[in-house]
């Protein structure tokens, strides 16, 4: 069995501890910056703060993908409506299909941030939880290490 795997905090000595500590705080991700990040959700920026960078790269595609297709449809319906003088005589027009894009878009964005915002406190909890156990196991392994190289 490995030592230096699933190492509790408990078994640190207080100097092990202050070190850990110290870590922690230049390292651990924060629930307000990641709360704070979310009010730009649809950009995914809290996404690649918590290095989940496929996902905050999807978001940021379907917004982007979002606002495109909002252009196109504001571009095509002025478009339309200078080529048919009479609205109601104009035919359902293609920029409706882009009207239908953007808020499918806008929707499934705005659902998920709102799911976001529900879960970013366990992604943050997650994130800091694996941090610590990785650096108590590179503390153990450096305890382990410098034991085993002292002179007997």
């Amino acid at each position: 069995m490995n030592p230096t795997m699933n190492t509790s905090k408990q078994m640190l000595s207080t100097t092990e501890l202050l070190i850990l500590s110290s870590e922690m705080s230049k390292r651990e991700k924060s629930l307000t910056l990641a709360y704070l990040m979310l009010l730009a959700g649809h950009l995914g920026v809290h996404r690649f703060y918590l290095k989940r960078p496929l996902s905050g790269a999807i978001q940021l595609a379907l917004f982007v993908l979002a606002l495109i297709s909002y252009f196109v449809f504001a571009f095509m319906s002025a478009f339309e409506s200078v080529a048919y003088s009479d609205p109601y005589s104009a035919p359902l027009g293609f920029s409706i299909v882009f009207l239908v894009l953007t808020l499918l878009m806008g929707l499934a964005l705005t659902i998920w941030v709102i799911v976001d915002a529900c879960i970013l406190p366990g992604m943050v909890k997650s994130w800091n939880a694996v941090l610590e156990q990785s650096l108590i196991d590179e503390i153990v392994a450096y305890r382990v290490n410098v034991t085993s190289a002292q002179p007997r």
